[in-house]
């Protein structure tokens, strides 16, 4: 293959994919432990090989002299600042059909609704990425979800909130049968987020089980919404952080409700790859208590004396 040098090996379940991160169709040159380049089938680059895929160089050639290259933290661009949005934008671009299918399986999730939540791959992390938006939809940063499930984050964003595409005043959506209109709901995290999507209900992610409370409550402030369903974790934190944002929504929604998937699922994508049904979901909601704005009044006079 022009531009590579030694043989090229196809990747295993030992040896999966540098690019993509899975364990067939692909190849790879060099170093098993350190791949100089790989042809993925998955993900795009500007170099195509035929009907084996498309050339990925990770690293110099070592047959080559080195060039002095510097590592930084910006993620496209020679120049400062970096437009997150057009990042998101481009990373979104390169993903083939059959890459954001394959992500899809891996994970349980539609690819349609991964899609909406602006899934990208970052070449230069070998990562895929979310982007993280105010509640204007202007992108604040990017989480990156590694092949291997690790979760970074683009180093100079901001934390932000996983907002998919078509998440406008035309929601919330009916239920069927004319039954009322579906709340909408709140994830733990842009995969939570999609499964909820996957369930057929309107859904927006925060970023952790404590982070996102301040554009949450402006992305109400331009949404009608009557009811608003925060679907948390099963753990401490995630039951601690549902807690402080329910008290705090509770100002600027006439209804706010806290569930828990079932006790043996960690979350909602576990939940939904188990089998979990919108009627399951539905079933959580109406046994769930409406959480009261809670307003502290002290008599005049009645605070403690130093």
């Amino acid at each position: 293959m022009s531009g590579t040098r030694g043989a090229w090996q196809r990747v295993s379940k030992r040896r999966p994919c540098p690019v993509c991160g899975r364990p067939d169709w692909c190849l790879y040159t060099g170093d098993p432990d350190a791949p100089t380049a790989a042809i993925c089938q998955r993900i795009e680059s500007p170099k195509r090989c035929g009907e084996a895929g498309c050339l990925h160089r990770l690293r110099d050639d070592p047959l080559r002299p080195a060039r002095a290259t510097r590592r930084v933290s910006v993620p496209i661009g020679t120049g400062l600042p970096v437009d997150l949005g057009q990042t998101a934008k481009a990373w979104a671009g390169i993903v083939h059909p059959y890459a954001l299918q394959a992500l899809g399986d891996e994970l349980g999730l539609s690819s349609h609704n991964l899609r909406r939540l602006g899934v990208g791959w970052s070449l230069a992390h070998r990562a895929w990425s979310f982007p993280m938006s105010d509640a204007t939809g202007n992108v604040l940063g990017i989480r990156l979800r590694l092949p291997n499930g690790r979760k970074l984050a683009v180093k100079g964003g901001r934390e932000g909130v996983f907002l998919p595409e078509g998440l406008t005043s035309h929601h919330p959506d009916p239920l069927p049968k004319g039954e009322g209109t579906k709340p909408l709901l709140i994830a733990e995290g842009p995969t939570d987020t999609a499964a909820l999507l996957d369930f057929g209900f309107s859904a927006v992610g925060r970023p952790s089980c404590t982070g996102g409370t301040r554009h949450l409550v402006n992305f109400l402030h331009q949404l009608t919404v009557p009811e608003v369903v925060i679907v948390a974790d099963g753990d401490a934190p995630g039951q601690a952080g549902a807690e402080r944002l329910a008290a705090s929504l509770a100002a600027y929604c006439p209804t706010v409700k806290v569930i828990t998937p079932p006790a043996q699922y960690k979350d909602a994508r576990a939940w939904k790859q188990a089998g979990g049904t919108a009627a399951d979901l539905l079933a959580l909601i109406d046994l769930a208590p409406v959480r009261k704005l809670a307003i502290s009044v002290r008599k005049a006079g009645s605070y403690a004396k130093p």
